[in-house]
């Protein structure tokens, strides 16, 4: 029988977890209000970002300060030339086609990944030291604060961009109704490449914040991804607090089911109650019902 303790340390590795679903969900709702499609290499920004910051780390030898903000950078502008070179040429407007463009773009990724850093798995330290901290008699990574910290501010700083500056307000605009945007004369398509940029920040600072406790892998952001995508939906696809929402109880209850049902079924258990909600509110938990 688990303790007390216990039960906080796993709630405390759920949010943990959740909280990089989060920010990926996010990521990929930026690309979908803007673009009302699902930026499928949204999962391979996560594994570039950690990547990048092994390169900036080991390759580069530049200090744990400096190889964070570059490797993030490194991916937000990853991020900008997947629309720019690789989605933005395409003659195609469908949605079903830009999908599978961005399917497309995630392997020739992942590809490229994998002849610069090998098929091996690497390892990054933690951003600032290993001593754990007790929280209530639970036993905390100093990253896993670290992970928590930086999320809340990512997305409080995102939310803050999209509801008080000039760019944000454009991109909302865009986001509503693309055809009058640019009747008005906001300029679409940079709107689109600033959408993925966003996306590519969100999911290159996952990445670093993720890999220095786990498996650092060419595909490590394949899973984390489509875990993010699996809370995006279980929130409310588009919806920013449905993304907060779905990413945390997309990691609680892989925690718990692991610790209180069997690791076994860790997985089978948060998708199973993702099938059961969309069952009951196909829009999400947060999402706004689409009426026929």
């Amino acid at each position: 029988m688990y303790s007390f303790q216990d039960f906080v340390q796993f709630v405390f590795a759920g949010l943990t977890s959740g909280a990089i679903y989060a920010m990926v969900a996010v990521g990929f709702g930026v690309v979908h209000n803007i673009m009302g499609i699902v930026n499928f290499t949204q999962v391979d920004f996560v594994s570039l970002g950690g990547m990048l910051l092994f390169g900036a780390l080991v390759g580069a030898k530049l200090p744990m300060g400096a190889a964070v903000p570059a490797a993030v950078a490194g991916v937000t502008l990853t991020g900008a030339l997947v629309e720019f070179l690789g989605v933005r040429p395409s003659r195609s407007r469908n949605h079903l086609v830009l999908i599978f463009l961005t399917i497309g773009l995630s392997i020739l990724l992942r590809g490229v990944m994998q002849k610069v850093w090998g098929k091996n798995p690497l390892a990054v330290p933690p951003l600032a030291g290993e001593q754990p901290l007790t929280i209530l008699g639970a036993t905390i990574l100093p990253q896993a604060i670290w992970i928590l910290l930086a999320t809340a501010l990512a997305i409080t700083l995102l939310v803050l961009f999209f509801r008080y500056t000039t760019t944000g307000l454009a991109m909302r605009a865009v986001a509503s109704n693309p055809t009058a945007a640019a009747v008005v004369g906001l300029t679409v398509r940079r709107l689109r490449t600033l959408s993925f940029a966003l996306a590519g920040f969100l999911g290159g600072l996952a990445g670093v914040l993720i890999t220095p406790i786990t498996t650092l892998r060419y595909d490590v952001g394949v899973l984390l991804g489509l875990k993010g995508f699996a809370a995006a939906i279980l929130g409310g696809f588009g919806s920013f607090p449905g993304a907060i929402v779905g990413g945390v109880a997309l990691g609680l209850l892989e925690s718990l089911g692991a610790a209180y049902v069997s690791s076994v079924w860790k997985d089978t258990i948060a998708f199973l109650v993702l099938l059961l909600v969309l069952f009951v509110r196909p829009h999400g938990l947060l999402g706004k019902a689409v009426r026929s």
